[in-house]
């Protein structure tokens, strides 16, 4: 299964997160690593510290550059037109890229911050339509939007987001969210998709991969992509990056992805975009 997106970009169907991967030669490693083990689709953000040091590893494994996709973020401090065109520029100079695949809003401007929170995320989006319309990137699109943020944010917007990076995993399904970009076309990726070190332990989660013979991180990783979301699994550990891609040989019955579907809240971040006051 692949994923394309409204203008016929594919993008590889598992993608690698570096988040938490800090800011020295071990994380060039570790790009070299999951390069070697066939990851294509790497997503990463100003606000990870680390840009400078994915980018070097993904030079050093001398990999054509069309063959890779990239994703890069605005973080919040940069919004603002000259600002967000900067931004754009900064992370494809840190990351020796020419260009990104992707561009993503990293959170949008919370009700719980600014009452004018509808225009300062309109006017966002008019950069990034922009940065689009001059192929500084490939695509455009958003990350930890609700429903109501992307109703808001569509009314007015040129370019429809062609991509929503949420939290998803068991436990977090997130179905109004999904749904809703689902049926506007929006393709979704999920950001910790294996959630925390909590769902690794969960007992009902063991169970099921016991019954398919795989790995937690197997079975949350199938259940993305058996749920029509794009996941971006994070790994240092070469095994780890490996058993990740290992997820073409089964396949969740209809009646265990429900089960899955309606499991109560367990390993999420607790973060929610809507009252969030930590990202200014």
């Amino acid at each position: 299964m692949e994923f394309i997106l409204p203008n016929k970009t594919v993008i590889p169907k598992i993608g690698f997160g570096t988040w938490k991967l800090i800011n020295d030669d071990s994380t060039i490693e570790v790009i070299k690593n999951a390069i070697q083990c066939g990851y294509r689709h790497f997503d990463t953000a100003y606000a990870y510290g680390n840009e400078i040091v994915v980018g070097k590893g993904l030079k050093a494994a001398k990999i054509d550059r069309k063959e890779l996709f990239i994703t890069g973020k605005l973080w919040n401090d940069d919004r603002g037109y000259e600002n967000i065109i900067n931004a754009c520029k900064r992370t494809i100079a840190n990351l020796d890229c020419e260009y990104l695949d992707l561009y993503l809003i990293h959170w949008p401007a919370s009700p719980a911050l600014y009452k004018n929170w509808v225009e300062i995320n309109n006017d966002t989006w008019k950069a990034f339509e922009d940065l689009y319309e001059q192929g500084l990137v490939k695509a455009i699109g958003v990350c930890n939007f609700k429903k109501h943020h992307l109703e808001a944010l569509i009314k007015s917007a040129k370019v429809l987001p062609m991509v929503n990076q949420i939290e998803f995993h068991p436990g977090n399904p997130q179905k109004e969210t999904v749904e809703y970009c689902h049926k506007n076309n929006i393709i979704v990726e999920a950001w910790s998709p294996i959630g925390s070190g909590k769902m690794l332990k969960n007992q009902f989660l063991n169970e099921m991969a016991q019954k398919y013979n795989k790995s937690v991180a197997q079975l949350c990783i199938k259940y993305c992509l058996q749920s029509h979301v794009l996941p971006l699994p994070k790994s240092k550990t070469l095994d780890h990056m490996k058993e990740n891609l290992m997820v073409e040989d089964f396949e969740i019955t209809e009646n265990d992805m429900e089960l899955i579907a309606n499991l109560p809240y367990i390993g999420g971040s607790g973060l929610d975009s809507d009252t969030i006051e930590l990202f200014h």
